[in-house]
């Protein structure tokens, strides 16, 4: 589906980050004027560097796909997953609001500590569980406090192109290992990048503004969702249902977060495709969507 937004033009930051690969996939074949630099190049967290990038391109819309995401991590390295998802997005709100450039940002489920036991939807109240979720709900505040004309996109479980999310995760588990241990009882929504993309766009190109939640539709737990990729490419390995408790983590993790996101397809008169439907082009590819 491609959109008409010559209007525009983008900055995409974390360009080497799955979320930042679909965008520039995305926008280079509806030929949408972009830069998206390395980011060995853009560090986010130098304020000066930013504020001359802004200067040098003049984005109409800066898309944020850069994070510290390294959940374990996080708890011994507070301050850079502060710095990163916090601080950096602070000064980039301000820039944005400065030079009237609308700011796109996503945050996580774990802004909610999965104790409601009941679909999540914009105004339920935040509790997160670990330094990771805390940073990133302070970031998300930070943008709608400071970014003028901004959108706030909550996905999770994202998955695209890349090593860092759990279907590469679990092919490389499955070849390795004949029985699999999955937690059944920690749950969420898988969500695609190329249906993140697409509703980031057309969300731009029909001028919304606000906290969305962006997901697939439906929720599964991680079990099921190792199921249905396996299924998917005909592997027989045996997938044992464990309690999340079974693993040992530095980080607390809530149990419970599938997002509604019916607030953002109402907005936008769409459906978002189920989980299922995204997971299936991704693993056999778009012939099989």
């Amino acid at each position: 589906m491609g959109l008409i937004m010559h209007d525009q033009s983008f900055l995409i930051l974390g360009s080497g980050g799955q979320l930042g690969k679909a965008f520039k996939a995305r926008l280079a074949a509806d030929g949408i004027p972009f830069l998206a630099p390395e980011e060995q190049v853009c560090n986010i967290t130098d304020a000066r560097h930013m504020e001359k990038a802004l200067a040098a391109c003049e984005p109409t819309v800066l898309v944020n796909c850069a994070a510290y995401n390294a959940v374990d991590d996080a708890e011994a390295n507070a301050d850079l997953a502060d710095a990163v998802n916090h601080k950096a997005v602070r000064a980039l709100s301000k820039l944005c609001r400065a030079n009237n450039i609308l700011m796109v940002h996503y945050g996580t489920d774990y802004v909610f500590d999965g104790k409601k036991h009941d679909i999540y939807d914009e105004d339920d109240a935040v509790n997160p569980l670990n330094v990771y979720g805390r940073s990133k709900l302070d970031g998300e505040r930070a943008v709608c406090d400071c970014a003028g004309e901004f959108l706030v996109f909550r996905p999770s479980w994202v998955f695209g192109e890349g090593a860092q999310n759990f279907i590469t995760k679990l092919r490389g588990w499955a070849a390795d290992n004949r029985v699999l241990r999955v937690s059944s009882d920690e749950a969420s929504i898988p969500t695609g990048v190329d249906n993140i993309v697409d509703v980031t766009l057309r969300a731009v190109q029909h001028g919304l503004r606000g906290l969305y939640h962006l997901t697939n539709s439906g929720y599964a737990s991680r079990y099921e969702w190792a199921r249905y990729v396996l299924e998917l490419l005909h592997l027989e390995n045996v997938v044992m249902p464990v309690p999340m408790s079974a693993f040992r983590s530095k980080a607390e993790r809530p149990l419970f977060t599938p997002m509604s996101n019916e607030r953002l397809c109402g907005r936008l008169n769409i459906d978002i495709p189920h989980w299922k439907d995204a997971v299936r082009q991704h693993v056999l590819g778009s012939d099989h969507a």
